[in-house]
């Protein structure tokens, strides 16, 4: 559950905001405020997700209630004005829903939450590579224009030489040379 707080200083709107939280099945009111200031003593006092926000307020409008908090919430603007729309994506804002907006609007809006919630609060899990394993006990290395393969066993040890390798090779009396970029893919060694 998103945990919403909606914060709109007339009382018809405040009304209609938690009439539409209550049609969301994943957002939960944890409030009802009627200025920046009581939604302050809130979201300082237990978790807050979401707000939904009215711009226009006494005392402190919505954006710069916004802006003065830390660590703030997601943010939906609701209002009547819509000059402020682009200053609303510069604080981050998830949704600007223009005054009137429908039951339909809102939706779409808490979906947009719900995603940015769930993106932030998944834990990043890093892809694993399965570990090659080794189906026989031959490698291929390439020199010369050619591919040879050797069985691993039999590479007494392997000597660098600037920009080559030799790999010295049991009951060979020549090394095989190769350059010293290395490259698996798969069982070859390029």
């Amino acid at each position: 559950m998103i945990k919403t707080l909606i914060i709109d200083d007339e009382p018809l709107a405040l009304q209609q905001l938690a009439a539409y939280v209550s049609k969301v099945p994943f957002l939960t009111l944890v409030g009802e405020c009627q200025s920046a200031l009581e939604a302050r003593d809130i979201i300082n006092s237990e978790r807050v997700d979401a707000i939904f926000i009215d711009i226009n307020m006494p005392d402190l409008n919505g954006m710069d209630f916004v802006q003065s908090l830390v660590a703030p919430p997601l943010v939906v603007f609701t209002t009547a004005y819509s000059e402020y729309a682009i200053d609303g994506y510069k604080v981050n804002a998830v949704d600007y829903l223009l005054k009137p907006f429908s039951l339909d609007d809102f939706r779409r809006a808490a979906l947009r939450v719900k995603e940015r919630y769930e993106h932030a609060n998944t834990p990043l899990s890093l892809p694993t590579e399965p570990k090659p394993e080794l189906t026989d006990e031959n490698i291929f290395l390439k020199t010369e224009h050619k591919v040879v393969r050797v069985k691993i066993a039999d590479i007494r040890y392997i000597e660098g030489m600037s920009e080559y390798l030799k790999v010295h090779i049991i009951d060979q009396p020549r090394p095989i040379i190769m350059g010293q970029r290395i490259f698996p893919v798969g069982n070859t060694v390029c």
